[in-house]
């Protein structure tokens, strides 16, 4: 018998990897669209009924109401680190199991992490900008050596540790923060871990990598934004909501910090996805609109880069994703419990 999969926020990229493997008795069908409250209503009473695993990105919404849509559904796979967009309390009330990829993307988002800083540090797009602007003529595009510079990396997991690496390769000084210190990276990058306080007080070039826990939301404040150096840089690929997108434009406004590139930002449904920026917000919850007012804002500042949440997305970090969500639906049909999130 047929294993009955829908797979959401289908991707180009990732066609090439569906192509090139085979996947004896699942029979697996395909979305571009994100799951939703809206999506699943387009869905078929055959496809509601028949199918077990659903596998999303962190563009769906998997709510309860989008859980209890399917009668037989057993895994709920996304392809990414966090589950906060799937209501997981409703999954376990179905005895549904969660599963997600962990540690994907280290070396691609470490790589793009420092693309980011050299960005800044060096005012690349700013002075890519200007050069395509023929009747605009500056030059007030003079940088920093990164090898004369600190850089704070907040959290030292797998994509932390990564920057870590890359930093003591370009010479830079490095301060770091987390509950739990690598000692390899002591060892190997002559890593310094201290308090959050000193490393932003510290640090010329600040970078969050830690996961999303619903308690460190806003981590990055009006107090943290005081801490930090007048000509320091902050860069986030981690998750928007860690820092507060109002504190941040105060901060960048009074020349509390000189630059700030980010990855992610918080609402990115209705934010920033190489579409013309939300012109009207009718149709956006309200506890987003702030949030796309600001970034609609400080996206024309020369000293701030805002990206679609790209920074995992190179060909063999998607075949890694991919690889481990068929490695842990696997696993979890056979009555594992190694890819559980919860």
């Amino acid at each position: 018998m047929s294993i009955n999969m829908l797979v959401f926020d289908y991707r180009d990229t990732e066609q090439a990897f569906f192509g090139n493997n085979h996947f004896q008795n699942f029979n697996i069908r395909f979305f571009k669209e994100s799951l939703n409250e809206q999506t699943v209503k387009t869905l078929s009473q055959e496809d509601l009924d028949g199918v077990m695993i659903i596998s999303v990105f962190i563009d769906s919404e998997v709510t309860e109401d989008v859980i209890n849509s399917f009668k037989n559904l057993r895994i709920i796979s996304t392809r990414s680190t966090g589950i906060d967009h799937i209501n997981a309390k409703a999954a376990e009330k179905r005895n549904i199991k969660i599963i997600n990829v962990m540690n994907y993307g280290s070396t691609s988002v470490a790589q793009y992490t420092f693309g980011l800083m050299l960005a800044l540090v060096r005012n690349i797009v700013y002075a890519a900008n200007c050069a395509k602007r023929y009747n605009e003529r500056t030059m007030e595009f003079m940088g920093r050596d990164v090898s004369v510079l600190t850089i704070g990396v907040v959290g030292t997991g797998a994509i932390g540790g990564a920057v870590c690496k890359l930093a003591a390769a370009f010479g830079m000084k490095i301060y770091a923060y987390d509950y739990n210190e690598r000692q390899e990276l002591k060892d190997a990058c002559d890593v310094e871990y201290v308090s959050l306080e000193h490393l932003l007080k510290c640090s010329d070039v600040v970078t969050l990598h830690l996961p999303y826990t619903g308690t460190n939301k806003n981590m990055i404040s009006y107090s943290q934004f005081a801490m930090m150096k007048p000509n320091s840089y902050l860069i986030n690929t981690s998750r928007g909501e860690m820092v507060d997108i109002k504190a941040l434009k105060m901060a960048l406004d009074d020349g509390q910090i000189k630059g700030v590139a980010l990855d992610v930002l918080s609402c990115e449904n209705y934010n920033v996805k190489c579409e013309e920026l939300v012109k009207d917000l009718e149709g956006i919850p309200l506890e987003c609109h702030e949030e796309v007012k600001i970034t609609q804002e400080i996206i024309r500042y020369p000293n701030v880069i805002i990206t679609p949440h790209i920074a995992y997305d190179t060909q063999e970090a998607v075949d890694y994703i991919l690889q481990k969500t068929f490695d842990g639906i696997i696993d979890t049909i056979k009555g594992g419990t190694e890819y559980c999130a919860v």
